[in-house]
């Protein structure tokens, strides 16, 4: 792989769509809350974001719409998590799956599958930096990369919602299933950076690939593997995450088993998850330049190779 492409990851721009998309003018990134003057939420306005920056890039996408509800808040659960089911009477929104699709110049049925949610927390009003704007925005990266390119195998990028109800990784993942796509990797970016206060105070620059399958375990020792590679400044962990769940999970039910999940850390350490606190001033941007390197590497050797 050409250390250009590497070399080409930037963190001013992933800074500018992360403040862009979890500060101003988007203070969140959900179905029910509006800026004032605006006609159109905040998780609307995020899905127009990613489809102008996939334009600008000349990556062709496609989207499905979903029908989703918000999470109540329910204070009287543990502190990081007020979420609580919807009841049938809540308002319904509309929401979009936006997935870039590069399709692969040799083996274009054999997929590579990325994963983010784009939204924010739908219960409370957190600007979900961590959780999951760097997701997004690190893949809104790695789509920007590689759609000049020419690969192998297709690369499929998911943009999805997974603070409201349903998710719709779910259907995402189903439908995949229903049609009979052979997806051969899935990689769900997640919470990049997400770490304690002290291990961001000591400046560590962290990355976690976690496994649920033997299977998901081959493709996390590839993942990890890039970063000596390719001179990438991180030392990833290799996790064992025992509970099927989070977008990965989804896929992983639905019988794609060599997934994994691309996090921080695990058990995830960040004090701000699902609080308001959840800013991104708090990000550490170089780490997430980092992690896009490490899965963008990873996800390119998964595209030459040809071997299974």
């Amino acid at each position: 792989m050409s250390d250009q492409v590497l070399r080409s990851v930037s963190a001013a721009r992933l800074e500018r769509d992360l403040f862009h998309l979890s500060k101003d003018p988007l203070p969140f990134r959900k179905a029910n809350y509006t800026r004032p003057g605006e006609s159109r939420s905040t998780l609307e306005e995020t899905d127009d974001y990613i489809r102008d920056q996939l334009t600008v890039a000349e990556c062709p996408f496609r989207e499905t719409i979903h029908r989703v509800q918000a999470f109540r808040c329910d204070e009287t659960e543990p502190l990081h998590h007020w979420y609580s089911k919807p009841e049938p009477e809540d308002p319904w929104y509309d929401l979009v799956n936006i997935e870039a699709v590069i399709e692969g110049s040799e083996r274009p049925d054999e997929i590579i599958q990325l994963i983010s949610h784009k939204d924010s927390m739908s219960w409370i009003d957190s600007p979900g930096a961590r959780d999951n704007c760097v997701g997004l925005v690190a893949n809104l990266e790695i789509a920007r990369l590689l759609a000049p390119l020419e690969l192998k195998r297709t690369v499929r990028i998911l943009f999805c919602n997974e603070e409201h109800r349903p998710w719709t990784s779910k259907a995402a993942a189903t439908a995949a299933a229903e049609a009979g796509d052979r997806i051969v990797a899935v990689l769900n970016v997640d919470s990049l950076d997400g770490k304690s206060d002290a291990d961001t105070a000591d400046g560590k620059m962290t990355h976690v690939v976690a496994y649920s399958t033997d299977e998901g375990r081959a493709l996390a020792e590839r993942v990890a593997g890039c970063a000596g590679r390719y001179g990438i400044a991180l030392t990833p962990e290799l996790v064992f995450k025992e509970r099927v769940n989070d977008d990965d999970g989804m896929y992983i039910n639905a019988g794609f088993s060599r997934t994994v999940m691309n996090v921080g850390s695990f058990p995830y350490e960040d004090a701000e998850y699902h609080l308001v606190g959840d800013v991104p001033e708090r990000v550490n941007i170089d780490n997430v330049a980092e992690s896009v390197k490490l899965i963008l590497a990873a996800v390119v050797e998964e595209c030459e190779d040809v071997e299974m």
